[in-house]
């Protein structure tokens, strides 16, 4: 059963175990370090394209301790915001996907325009964990003009597609140009992950959960025969599907080619830093931990642990092997949240002490949580703010100033002061 809360008129997303009949939790042990494991090679990539102005504030060592985090309303979304992307074209616009199937247009100012860039409802299934549910746009857009969406068809099975800017109209996206992608069929209708992020790299990352019911009953989290329970890397240029990339750790067998890294329960968001392009993931956890985990730039082949742990314990067992195990960045039990919001590592320059911190947030306690993106060990969580209208996703603007999406509809923009 659900523990998500309704909070809109139409169904909200459930981002976390949804399962058929709640999981005994895992036995626990204290956090441990984690321990680096062998790594298909990829690439080293730099920072991210986009436009990052000089800083307003010099940079400051970053003490997650001293930090308060606050929220400014911005803009009021219909239809429940889920992910955001920005235009890197000189406009300051923020796409907005909600999950009833509508992208929106926000200007740099808060406005939005009346009409949406597009109503994907009749082609998708929305409610519970199903929807509208992640949103990129290509690296160089808009000379290259899609727009990328992940979204549960009618069927409640996923689809990844592409969709170009209506040429006559670039706050409009033209409904007949859609071009699947990729094709999941889900077993059942939670854990569909479905967050997009471009890489550093230029390759498109999609996150896939485990395929839902409680505590993974197919395995497919370690399985390596499936794409679910994993994130992929998928090269979408020059193709009106994919390629896989050569690199990828999986190409010469032993596992489906497009798997960058396994062993994700729900990965629910993901972002790269931009400064150093270390992928960080948000893994909603079982029914004892959530879980933040990062994959240093370049790194592929890594196992995230699910099913056998979760989080950074074992998962209803005493022990595990944990020898292969990639462990968490960051976790958190039940006394402070019970789903996780993967966020972004700050890289904004308004605020200089804050710059290097990966904020993420929880939904089920409204807590917003700081680590220092850099450490290399186990990183305890610091609450450092908090929000109380049902957090379900973060934003980036071109500058790097984040943003805070609420399935009712609000996006606040992210405010900082030391204390």
């Amino acid at each position: 059963m659900s523990r998500f809360l309704a909070l809109l008129a139409v169904a909200s997303v459930c981002l976390t175990g949804c399962v058929d009949a709640k999981a005994t939790p895992s036995a626990t042990s204290g956090p441990q370090t984690p321990a680096p494991t062998a790594t298909a090679a990829g690439p080293n990539p730099g920072a991210t394209s986009g436009a990052t102005p000089g800083a307003t504030e010099p940079a400051v060592a970053l003490d997650v301790n001293g930090i308060a985090i606050t929220l400014e309303p911005f803009a009021q979304v219909d239809g429940g915001p889920l992910a955001m992307a920005a235009a890197n074209d000189g406009t300051g616009r923020l796409f907005v996907a909600a999950q009833d199937g509508r992208i929106w247009v926000v200007n740099a100012d808060g406005s939005m325009l009346p009409d949406p860039m597009i109503d994907l409802a009749s082609r998708l299934s929305s409610g519970g964990e199903r929807g509208l549910l992640g949103l990129a746009l290509h690296p160089t857009f808009p000379t290259d003009p899609r727009v990328f969406v992940d979204y549960t068809d009618t069927n409640g099975d996923t689809v990844v597609a592409s969709i170009r800017l209506d040429p006559a109209n670039p706050n409009r996206l033209d409904p007949a140009s859609e071009q699947r992608i990729l094709f999941v069929d889900q077993p059942y209708a939670n854990h569909n992950g479905g967050a997009l992020a471009f890489g550093p790299d230029g390759s498109l990352y999609v996150s896939l959960g485990d395929g839902g019911s409680g505590g993974d009953p197919h395995d497919n989290g370690q399985r390596l025969d499936t794409l679910l329970g994993k994130i992929l890397r998928l090269d979408v240029d020059g193709t009106d599907t994919y390629e896989v990339p050569s690199d990828n750790p999986f190409v010469g067998g032993g596992g489906r080619p497009e798997i960058w890294l396994s062993g994700l329960r729900n990965p629910w968001r993901i972002s790269f830093d931009r400064e150093t392009g270390d992928l960080w993931i948000g893994d909603v956890g079982q029914g004892a931990w959530e879980e933040v985990d990062v994959a240093r730039a370049g790194l592929g082949g890594l196992n995230f642990g699910w099913r056998l742990m979760e989080g950074s314990h074992c998962f209803r067992a005493d022990s595990c092997d944990r020898e292969h195990l990639t462990l968490p960045a960051s976790d958190y039990g039940r006394d402070q949240g019970s789903t996780v919001i993967g966020g972004y590592v700050y890289r904004g320059a308004t605020y200089g002490f804050l710059r290097g911190a990966y904020l993420f947030a929880d939904y089920g306690s409204g807590s917003l949580f700081a680590i220092d993106a850099t450490a290399d060990e186990y990183a305890t969580p610091t609450v450092v703010g908090s929000a109380s209208n049902g957090i379900s996703g973060w934003g980036e603007d071109v500058t790097g100033e984040l943003y805070l999406l609420a399935l009712d509809g609000t996006i606040s923009r992210v405010a900082a002061t030391q204390r």
